[in-house]
């Protein structure tokens, strides 16, 4: 049906609250396009010519007369509001469970086996913003050599050191270690190495962050399409998200504008088969900072490319976007937001203008590029049908 279907995450960009996001923290309802365009109208010719504004009403972006693409939305079946459910849910994987969260840091038992097996005390240990944490604790890190620990709303366990106090290899080491201590109850979705530079009052974090996932159940829309032969190729943290699973190839990237270069880069050398992109840093820059400027030039730089990007799709390309979860930079709030997931699905076989309406779960993209392959994943409803010409 398609030859080739790209599948492009643009971490964090919600469409809005969903119902039951009090139930997971959310104290304002959220809305991260929405309110983004609300704040600082976006400019984003190729996202509204697919049908972005048709989604639902937007204050300034107004939907398109004739949509390119078919347009809707999805929940997020699973419970949690974090990038590892998101994606895995996309996968064909919905949780029963959500990862465990510590509103008021790891309990002391945790925190001293660390310190036991890593050989070294360490700071912090409480929910904090990355940066703001290095510029609290990053003068004392740097002269005990104490790694500093530290978690947010999200099910993750982050380990902050200065790339001179504690090379980078080390750092790896001890975060493997605490991949494998936190097991059990304690089984966050992620481990976190958060190096950084510089000096007291300008510390940087770097770009050589690693994530170390909870390894996802058998069973996922990459291990099937790869056991099927079908080619499998992850740009971004989706190596991460999967513990490198199911993917035959792996392009690692430095933003968001790397990360569309090596998407079109893996479009040039393989014709068929799944590309699986991450686009992070709308999240991780901007959600997680409350930066409504950064955030809203970051979609448009992404609209961009996105014109390139189009232009370089075969007869038999399948695009599809989507998000994993909110971020909303105009709440009081830093964290991750319950939010629907925006889906836009482009492409010269696709019927233009298709509403998809309100998927019950971001298991329905992955259900899509399955059947497209001739099997099946065991969550989420196709929609492939109403997209064929």
């Amino acid at each position: 049906m398609f030859d080739r279907a790209i599948l492009i995450v643009l971490d964090s960009c919600g469409i809005g609250s969903m119902p039951d996001a009090a139930e997971f923290g959310d104290d304002e309802p959220a809305d991260t396009l929405g309110h983004i365009d609300r704040e600082r109208p976006l400019c984003v010719p190729n996202l509204a010519r697919l049908g972005l504004g048709n989604i639902k009403p937007f204050p300034h972006l107004r939907a398109a007369e004739r949509p390119a693409g078919a347009y809707g939305m999805a929940a997020l079946a699973s419970p949690g509001k974090d990038t590892t459910t998101g994606h895995w849910e996309m996968a064909g994987i919905i949780l029963d469970r959500p990862f465990p969260i510590y509103p008021n840091g790891f309990p002391a038992d945790v925190i001293e086996s660390f310190e036991q097996a890593i050989g070294r005390k360490v700071l912090g240990n409480v929910p904090a913003s990355g940066t703001e944490i290095i510029k609290e604790l990053g003068a004392e890190h740097v002269r005990t050599a104490r790694p500093i620990v530290y978690t947010s709303a999200d099910s993750v366990f982050q380990i902050a050191a200065h790339e001179d106090v504690i090379p980078l290899a080390e750092l790896y080491r001890i975060c493997q270690i605490a991949r494998r201590l936190l097991d059990g109850r304690h089984r966050v979705g992620r481990v976190i190495a958060r190096p950084f530079t510089g000096s007291e009052g300008h510390f940087t974090r770097t770009r050589n962050r690693h994530d170390y996932a909870v390894p996802p159940p058998q069973g996922t829309l990459l291990d099937r399409l790869q056991q099927r032969g079908v080619f499998t190729c992850g740009v971004g943290k989706i190596y991460d998200i999967f513990c490198g699973r199911g993917l035959d190839r792996h392009l690692p990237i430095g933003n968001n504008a790397d990360g569309m270069e090596k998407t079109l880069e893996a479009m040039a050398g393989q014709p068929s088969g799944l590309i699986f992109t991450n686009l992070v840093d709308f999240d991780m820059l901007y959600g997680h900072r409350n930066d409504v400027e950064g955030y809203a030039r970051a979609i448009e730089e992404f609209d961009a490319y996105l014109e390139r990007l189009l232009a370089a799709l075969r007869p038999g390309d399948l695009l599809l976007l989507t998000a994993d979860h909110g971020c909303d930079p105009t709440t009081r709030s830093t964290d991750h937001t319950r939010e629907y997931a925006p889906v836009l699905a482009a492409g010269p076989r696709v019927r233009p203008g298709v509403p998809l309406g309100l998927r019950r779960s971001l298991a329905d993209l992955g259900q899509t590029v399955a059947e497209n392959f001739a099997m099946h994943v065991d969550a989420g409803e196709s929609f492939l049908d109403d997209l064929l010409l």
